[in-house]
């Protein structure tokens, strides 16, 4: 035997074996249980070499097989380990050794022999075989195990109703916010989201996703559920202006809210000449407010405070504040009020009130002051316009 295994190279640690007596040198190291020999000369045959010996092996008795197989297992070549004893009864090493090399579907079906289910599953799972993991996981009753493949299938609702039953409501919101606003069922996966946040006092968020939703389409938009439940949220914290003014507009058929302000701001006359850069500091100082119906926004003879930028709802301007002061407009989206108290310190010279719920944008005179002090070329430009316009009034006036 010690022929056909060859001698040692002087200092080298190699087996000097001829390729042509290689396979009959492991077969014969085998048999004399010099299993680390073995090892070595097996790591050192080439791939076709390997797969000969794990062939030639294949078609002898099992307790012949037993011993490459543990060279095989020495030399890491756990896929061959693995497929040599595949049938002989050991499933469940059969199937550790699958893992070993990195092939879940066959360690599944190996457990699954093996009657360890649950590991079957995992295994099903990692080969990205869901549905035959979920199969597994259904008869087993592991319903958190389930509603993680479901998630991993794309379906977030069966998921979300397993994860209710579990009383795991976080994991429920996680799974009904994988559905895509294009999803027919997208709205009903928002409303649903909106309710359990609520319910577990995280109505801020709650308002947040049904406002994401709102601006995700024009469908989103257009349905009345996500509407209602934006102003029942609304409500809840306290805001009855809001959402009063966002069914207002929805009775009066608007169908979202009329953009950000920003178009209205940059439509004032005296922003006409700013830069993007300079218009958009601009309305970063903006607030946006709502006025609940009756509320004086501006009243005459009293300082001004800043500008109104309209954005929802309608106001009324008199002459005075009396009740028998005479109507002289009646304002919606895109007019402005109280520009003039920006650049110059005088009295309001009308009385304006909200007739409905009014959503606006505001920038005080105290904002604008410090925005005009720290945008000088803004600045100039401002004054020039304003001075231009209040010409043309004047003009306008003494013809």
């Amino acid at each position: 035997m010690a022929g056909a295994a060859g001698g040692q190279g002087e200092g080298s640690g190699r087996i000097n074996t001829p390729a042509e007596g290689a396979l009959r040198a492991v077969r014969s190291l085998v048999e004399l249980q010099e299993t680390e020999r073995a090892t070595q000369l097996y790591e050192e045959l080439g791939a076709a070499q390997r797969e000969r010996l794990r062939r030639e092996a294949a078609q002898r008795p099992v307790k012949e097989r037993r011993g490459l197989v543990e060279v095989l297992r020495r030399a890491r070549d756990f896929l061959g380990a693995a497929r040599l004893m595949d049938g002989d009864g050991e499933d469940a090493t059969v199937a550790d050794l699958y893992v070993q090399s990195g092939q879940y579907l066959e360690a599944a079906e190996a457990y699954l022999r093996a009657r360890e289910s649950e590991r079957a599953a995992a295994a099903f799972e990692r080969a990205g075989a869901l549905e035959r993991a979920l199969e597994v996981y259904r008869s087993l009753g592991a319903r958190e195990s389930m509603a993680q493949c479901l998630v991993r299938l794309s379906r977030p609702f069966e998921a979300a109703d397993l994860y209710r039953e579990l009383g795991q409501t976080h994991a429920e919101v996680e799974a009904l916010g994988g559905v895509k606003p294009e999803d027919a069922r997208f709205v009903e996966a928002v409303v649903r989201i909106s309710t359990l946040l609520d319910a577990e006092g995280f109505t801020h968020r709650a308002l947040a996703v049904v406002a994401d939703a709102l601006s995700s389409s024009e469908e989103a938009r257009s349905d009345e559920s996500l509407v209602t439940e934006k102003a029942r949220l609304l409500r809840r914290m306290g805001m009855e202006a809001e959402a009063e003014a966002m069914l207002l507009r929805r009775a009066a058929g608007a169908s979202a809210p009329a953009a950000n302000g920003y178009r209205f701001l940059k439509a004032i006359p005296i922003f006409g000449e700013l830069s993007l850069e300079d218009m958009k500091d601009l309305y970063r100082l903006a607030r946006q407010v709502v006025i609940a119906p009756g509320t004086v926004l501006l009243e005459k003879g009293s300082a001004g405070t800043g500008l109104f930028v309209l954005m929802d709802g309608t106001v009324e301007v008199f002459s005075g504040p009396e009740s028998d002061a005479r109507h002289l407009n009646t304002l919606g989206p895109g007019a402005y009020l109280g520009e003039i108290s920006l650049v110059q310190d005088a009295p309001v010279s009308a009385h304006v009130r909200a007739r409905t719920s009014v959503r606006a944008l505001r920038i005080s005179r105290t904002d604008f002051e410090h925005y005009l002090d720290t945008h000088e070329a803004a600045a100039l430009r401002i004054y020039r316009l304003f001075t231009q316009n209040l010409a043309a009034r004047v003009r306008a006036l003494s013809t």
